[in-house]
C-alpha cells in the first residue's frame, strides 16, 4: 500500500460547471438592458394625477370665491387689528403703572370714543348749520340771478327758461329717470348705513383683540416649532412693538399739526376753522401726501377770505411742513418703524391701490415688517453662507 503520493504526481484539476449566480447576473443584467423605464410618483397613476389637479385648482376657485365677497370683513378685520396694535402701548405703559389690563383697556376705548364722539359733535352741528344757510340763500341768490340784465338778455336770446322748463317736466315724465333718483337716494342711504356698521364691527373687533392680544400672540408661537420658538417670538415682538409705536407716533403728528393748522385759521379768521382742523388731523394720517391735500383744502377755503388771506396760510403751513418733516417726525418717530424714502413712496402708492386709504395708513408698517425679517432672518442666513 501505497504512503506517499508517486513523485511527480499533482492533484487532478477539477472543472466545475459555472454557478447559477452568474447566470442570475448576467440575465438580471440584460434584462435590465432590455427594460423600459417606468414612470415614477403620481405620472405613474394619470388619473389620480389628472383628480388631484383638479381638486387643486377647485380649491383655488373656492378660495378665490371666499376672499372675493369677504373683501369688507377682511377690511374690518385688518383695520381693527391695525388700531388694537396701536392701542396696545398705551395698555402696556399702563400696566406697567400697575393698572389691571382690563381697566386700562376700558380707560384707552373710553378716550378714543371721547374723541370720535367729540368729532362728530363738531362736525355734525357744522354741516347742519351750513346745509341750513344754503337752503335759506338759495331762493334768493336764484331769484337775484333770474332777474339780472344778464340772464334777462340770455333768455330773450335763448329762451332758457323756457327750455329749463321743459326739460324739467320731461324729465319727471320719465319713470325711469325718477326711479334713477330715488335708487340712488336708496344707494346713499345704504352706503352709510353699511358705513356705519361697519364703524360698529370695526370697534367691537378692536375691543376684543385688545382684549385677548397676548392670548392671541402665544397662540400664534405655538405654531413654530419648538426649536424656533423663542425666535420667532423675538422678531414678532418686534414687529407688533414697531406698529404700535408707528400708530401712536402717527396720533402725535398728526395732533400737532391741526394744532397748528388751526391756530393759524383763528388768526387769520378763516371760516369753519374747528372743521377744518378734524379734517387736517384725518389727512395727516396718510403718509407722504396727507399732508399736502390738506394744505390745498385748506387754501381753497380760505380764498373766501381774500387771496391775502390764502397765501399767508400757505406760507405759514408749508413752512410748517418742512420743519415737522425734518424736526418733528424723526424725534417722535425713532422709536416707531425705519424705512427707506425710496420704500416708503413705493410701498404707499402699492397699498393705496391696492386698499385704498387703509392700505395707504398700513403700507409702512408693512414695509418695515418685512424688512425686518429679510434682514434678520433671509440676509442673517446669507451671511453664514
Amino acid at each position: 500500500m501505497v504512503s506517499k503520493p508517486l513523485p511527480g504526481a499533482q492533484p487532478r484539476v477539477r472543472f466545475d460547471l459555472p454557478s447559477d449566480s452568474s447566470d442570475a447576473s448576467a440575465a438580471s443584467h440584460e434584462a435590465a438592458e432590455n427594460e423600459t423605464p417606468t414612470p415614477t410618483g403620481m405620472f405613474r397613476h394619470p388619473i389620480y394625477f389628472g383628480f388631484m389637479g383638479t381638486v387643486g385648482v377647485g380649491i383655488a376657485l373656492f378660495l378665490s370665491y371666499i376672499l372675493a365677497n369677504t373683501e369688507s370683513l377682511l377690511l374690518w378685520i385688518v383695520t381693527a387689528l391695525f388700531i388694537a396694535l396701536g392701542l396696545d402701548p398705551v395698555v402696556r405703559w399702563l400696566e406697567r403703572r400697575k393698572v389691571p389690563r382690563p381697566v386700562g383697556i376700558i380707560v384707552v376705548l373710553g378716550a378714543l370714543l371721547g374723541l370720535v364722539a367729540i368729532f362728530f359733535a363738531t362736525l355734525i352741528p357744522t354741516i347742519v348749520e351750513q346745509t341750513t344757510q344754503l337752503v335759506n340763500k338759495a331762493p334768493g341768490w336764484i331769484n337775484d340771478f333770474l332777474n339780472s340784465d344778464f340772464f334777462q338778455q340770455l333768455d330773450v336770446q335763448y329762451h332758457v327758461l323756457d327750455t329749463i322748463n321743459a326739460q324739467v317736466a320731461k324729465f319727471f315724465q320719465n319713470a325711469q329717470a325718477v326711479g334713477g333718483i330715488f335708487g340712488g337716494v336708496v344707494g346713499v342711504g345704504t352706503t352709510i348705513a353699511n358705513a356705519l356698521f361697519g364703524t360698529l364691527i370695526v370697534l367691537v373687533l378692536s375691543l376684543y383683540f385688545l382684549a385677548s392680544l397676548p392670548g392671541i400672540k402665544k397662540w400664534g408661537y405655538r405654531l413654530a416649532p419648538r426649536s424656533r420658538r423663542a425666535r420667532v417670538e423675538e422678531l414678532s415682538e418686534e414687529i407688533t412693538r414697531g406698529v404700535g409705536n408707528y400708530v401712536i407716533g402717527q396720533v402725535c403728528v398728526a395732533a400737532l399739526n391741526a394744532t397748528f393748522a388751526f391756530i393759524v385759521m383763528t388768526i387769520l379768521n378763516v371760516p369753519f376753522s374747528i372743521l377744518l382742523a378734524f379734517v387736517v388731523a384725518l389727512l395727516a394720517f396718510i403718509p407722504l401726501v396727507g399732508g399736502m391735500i390738506a394744505a390745498v383744502v385748506v387754501i381753497a377755503v380760505s380764498l373766501t377770505g381774500g387771496w391775502q388771506t390764502a397765501l399767508i396760510y400757505a406760507i405759514c403751513y408749508i413752512a410748517y411742513l418742512q420743519f415737522e418733516a425734518y424736526f418733528v417726525s424723526p424725534r417722535v418717530m425713532q422709536k416707531a418703524v425705519a424705512v427707506p424714502g425710496a420704500v416708503a413712496v413705493i410701498s404707499v402708492i402699492a397699498g393705496g391701490s391696492l386698499l385704498g386709504v387703509l392700505g395707504a395708513l398700513i403700507a409702512i408698517p408693512t414695509a418695515a415688517a418685512v424688512m425686518l425679517l429679510m434682514r434678520e432672518v433671509f440676509i442673517a442666513r446669507q451671511d453664514k453662507n
